[in-house]
């Protein structure tokens, strides 16, 4: 047996992705930034969602070392795993929820949704993000376009890559997992959260520096643990926190 054979296949599967999301989504990372750029300018907020395992995409972007303080989480405890993994997967494939989830956050026409979701099908992302766009925002998907295309389609009968405004393909292939175990019919390593933080991260760092490039500071926190961040980031928090319920 190869010493850590599962892992070296792994992270080389991984490294693979990633360099096929830096070659063939940069455009598309371009337009985003651009976007949030706009946003920010325009003293707007950037909100991130997902349901499952995705919603620790929008934790990612959340109050964070390096961070956007303009970057507000949208959370609801029944799409998240943490209770029960079961019930928010029969949550999220649920219709009419995400109007009354979005309503807590009061966005408006001047702001960014990311909305990240592996599958792109379930009823929850999708219907977000028509919800956003008819409140005027500009909204952002990122999933597996793949996986999407195979899929089977929710009762709202749309993708997520279809009714956003901006599409950013994560390019994980269907079902996440990465790696074959030999010839048991069954794959590990599942590559959707670190590809999507590789996206967010690449994208807001993108907005940050041509923020900067362009004369404005932008507002991002220090980690608490370095010199001077106490003021720092606490004129940031006194200036997001009527805005971000997760403050």
């Amino acid at each position: 047996m190869n010493k850590l054979k599962g892992a070296h296949t792994y992270m080389n599967a991984i490294q693979s992705i990633l360099y096929q999301v830096r070659g063939d989504e940069i455009n598309t990372i371009d337009q985003a930034a651009s976007a949030i750029v706009e946003t920010i300018s325009a003293d707007g907020m950037v909100y991130i969602f997902g349901t499952g395992h995705s919603h620790m995409l929008a934790e990612e972007g959340h109050f964070r070392a390096g961070g956007l303080s303009s970057v507000c989480p949208i959370l609801a405890t029944n799409l998240m795993i943490h209770e029960s993994a079961t019930l928010s997967s029969q949550y999220e494939r649920m219709t009419g929820m995400a109007a009354i989830i979005l309503a807590r956050y009061k966005p408006e026409d001047r702001d960014v949704l990311i909305i990240f979701s592996n599958s792109g099908v379930n009823a929850v992302p999708v219907e977000m993000a028509l919800t956003a766009k008819e409140q005027g925002l500009t909204v952002i998907g990122v999933t597996s376009l793949q996986y999407s295309r195979q899929a089977p389609l929710s009762p709202i009968g749309k993708r997520l890559c279809d009714v956003v405004d901006i599409h950013i393909d994560n390019h994980v292939p269907p079902g996440d997992a990465i790696v074959e175990i030999n010839d048991t019919g069954l794959s590990s390593g599942p590559a959707s959260t670190i590809v999507s933080a590789f996206i967010l991260d690449a994208l807001l760092t993108e907005v940050v520096w041509r923020l900067a490039a362009g004369g404005v500071i932008p507002p991002v926190y220090i980690s608490s643990n370095m010199p001077a961040a106490g003021d720092h980031n606490q004129a940031l928090l006194e200036q997001y926190k009527p805005r971000n319920p997760h403050l």
